[in-house]
């Protein structure tokens, strides 16, 4: 009994290992090896931290498709990754481009402790520069504990 559960428990995940993996054919290795690269540098858009080829979303399925058919149409790999960023954005590609917004992102977080190291630096100049404690401060503090102590006397 325990031989049969463990063939049927065999069977049913091969059965689902093969059900998974997709099959494409090509008519040359260039363009399966065109698929093989965009399906790799393109980012799935449910996942964000996979790309399609390795994605079982339904999404990566369909961008996988839309790739096999762009390839088959003989586009070529930048007028794949164009029509998938114009579709997508520049998210579903993991090699962004440099735009003035992208530079402000990695620049900005530098900038913001810079700022705050030098307002730090501001303030401990200024509390650097307060007035030594004098006779005069000394006497007129005297004078104000005497004025409390004679308050609370009466």
């Amino acid at each position: 009994m325990k031989k049969l559960i463990f063939c049927l428990g065999l069977f049913v995940s091969a059965a689902n290992t093969y059900a998974i993996e997709d099959k494409y054919h090509f008519d040359s290795a260039e363009r399966e090896q065109t698929f093989k690269e965009l399906t790799h540098e393109l980012r799935c858009p449910k996942c964000q931290n996979q790309n399609i080829a390795d994605s079982d979303a339904v999404v990566a399925k369909d961008l996988r498709d839309k790739v096999l058919t762009l390839v088959h149409e003989g586009k070529s790999k930048d007028e794949v990754i164009d029509y998938m960023i114009d579709r997508y954005g520049y998210f579903v590609h993991y090699q962004p481009p440099v735009t003035p917004l992208t530079i402000l992102l990695w620049v900005l977080p530098g900038l913001i402790v810079a700022l705050g190291f030098g307002f730090i630096v501001v303030r401990q100049r200024k509390s650097a520069q307060v007035q030594p404690w004098t006779d005069a401060d000394e006497s007129k503090l005297a004078e104000l504990i005497a004025k409390y102590e004679q308050r609370e006397q009466q």
